[in-house]
């Protein structure tokens, strides 16, 4: 069962960057380096936990505990609304809708 962190969100939150949207500003990589990542196309993608760059369009990875509110923050802040937080049921946590 997931539980909460400190924050109150609960565990087991998934993120996923729609590369379409994404504007390539560098805030996500700048507030979660661990879990963001620019490739050669200038455009963010998302990292799994052994740091390879998932590139498959829809890739999610898990949110590592220590960074969920930095996850979020960059998803509530990019200017490309094109970073989706995702709770354990697909709901949206944070990012464009939630």
């Amino acid at each position: 069962m997931a539980s909460p962190t400190n924050s109150g969100v609960l565990a087991g939150l998934r993120v996923r960057i729609d590369q379409a949207s994404c504007t390539g500003d560098g805030l996500c990589v700048q507030r979660a380096p661990d879990v963001f990542e620019h490739d050669i196309d200038g455009l963010a993608y998302v990292k799994n936990a052994d740091g390879e760059l998932q590139t498959a369009p829809g890739a999610r990875v898990p949110v590592p505990l220590p960074l969920v509110d930095a996850v979020i923050d960059a998803a509530d802040e990019c200017p490309g609304d094109c970073i989706y937080v995702e709770r354990p049921d697909g709901t949206l946590e944070a990012g464009p809708g939630s």
